[in-house]
């Protein structure tokens, strides 16, 4: 029987990287972030416009732990139509991913007052865990017992991973946020292994490999490389999900921070080109739904009805009128019905009785999917 992997103490941060095979990734990694930035900053109001994608960075990230909802799910979920269709198991897994969002939202407004820090990290917990299936788990609390990966209910000699032990795990998180404002010779390798060494100090009950992803935009946010905390990485964690794990266990393993680095790079500079390749097809969509909008509907209201269905493509038709701000509600009418006869929304949810209908911007959804869901 194989024992289990255990924590490394007293590695890290570790002095042992190879850099002469971190430098030929170094430069394309950094310069491939840098562009994406570029483009970022070329989107008027990018936060607005690129929202799904923080959705969709939602619920890549659940799932490498396990939830199977989809972003359009969540999205018709969050609309507040008729979704009695969902399981429970399924409303629970959307919920999952509505509070990965609120987490990182809350984590980037405290950025503004907060370095990264351990209390940004443990107040974003208390979010992400709020009212669902880990919220018994010491919400915004670092574990007081032992814990251990690997088959659900195994015992602590037939798990995967053994992670540092409690008494050292207070001394061990300091250690973890002064690496952060230390001085290194490349920011994106100090990235690489400040994610690694949260994964493996498991610091929390639940929630640890949600909130270790989430460091990722954070500190590109808070360390400049890139200008607003929107970059989504759970993509290429998720189609490499065993190398990624594996990765991370060959460092407590084989002492391998080197060839964690390595792969951590390669997923910067693949994830860049996508998120960068994203946000150029939504912008595109997004210009030429500006001139067809204006066209249609000939109203004065126009852009402003155009944002709302790109920051919430699947809505409820009487939020959209309700919150339409200065609409007047019979041109907000006007306008749901124009948009739909031209095809640019479908009904999700027909009306029914006093529930009002749910609409898809269906062409962002399927930019944003990558493919055809609707």
């Amino acid at each position: 029987m194989n024992q289990p992997i255990r924590y490394h103490y007293d590695k890290f941060p570790p002095s042992n990287l190879d850099w002469s095979r971190l430098i030929p990734l170094i430069g394309p990694a950094n310069a491939a972030l840098a562009r994406y930035d570029g483009t970022l900053s070329a989107i008027p109001n990018a936060a607005v416009l690129l929202s799904p994608l923080s959705t969709q960075e939602a619920v890549l990230s659940s799932r490498i732990e396990g939830t199977q909802a989809t972003m359009g799910e969540v999205l018709e979920y969050e609309a507040g139509g008729d979704y009695e269709h969902f399981s429970g198991e399924r409303k629970a897994d959307i919920n999952e991913v509505l509070n990965y969002r609120r987490a990182m939202h809350h984590a980037v407004d405290l950025l503004e007052k907060l370095p990264l820090c351990q209390r940004v990290i443990r107040e974003a917990h208390s979010v992400l865990l709020e009212g669902v299936r880990g919220h018994g788990k010491a919400p915004g609390e670092y574990r007081r017992i032992p814990n251990w990966i690997g088959a659900p209910g195994c015992k602590v000699e037939d798990a995967r991973f053994v992670p540092i032990s409690v008494d050292k795990l207070p001394k061990a998180m300091d250690v973890w946020e002064r690496y952060i404002h230390e001085q290194v010779p490349d920011q994106l390798v100090k990235l690489a292994l400040i994610h690694a060494e949260f994964e493996a100090l498991h610091p929390f009950l639940d929630g640890n490999g949600r909130l270790g992803r989430m460091c990722v935009p954070l500190f590109m946010f808070e360390t400049g490389l890139i200008q607003s905390p929107t970059f989504y990485i759970s993509a290429f964690f998720e189609s490499h999900r065993e190398e990624y794990y594996e990765r991370l266990l060959a460092i407590s393993q084989n002492d391998d921070w080197t060839g964690w680095s390595e792969f951590f790079l390669r997923a910067i500079m693949v994830q860049a080109q996508q998120n960068q390749q994203k946000a150029t097809e939504i912008l595109k969509l997004y210009e030429a739904k500006k001139s067809q909008v204006v066209e249609i509907t000939r109203s004065q209201y126009a852009i402003h009805a155009l944002d709302y269905i790109f920051a919430n493509p699947i809505f409820k038709a009487s939020d959209f009128i309700n919150n339409s701000r200065n609409f007047p509600v019979p041109t907000a009418k006007r306008i749901i019905k124009e948009l739909r006869e031209h095809g640019i929304l479908k009904i999700l949810q027909p009306a029914r009785g006093q529930r009002s209908a749910v609409y898809v911007f269906w062409e962002l959804m399927n930019t944003t999917e990558g493919q055809k869901v609707f």
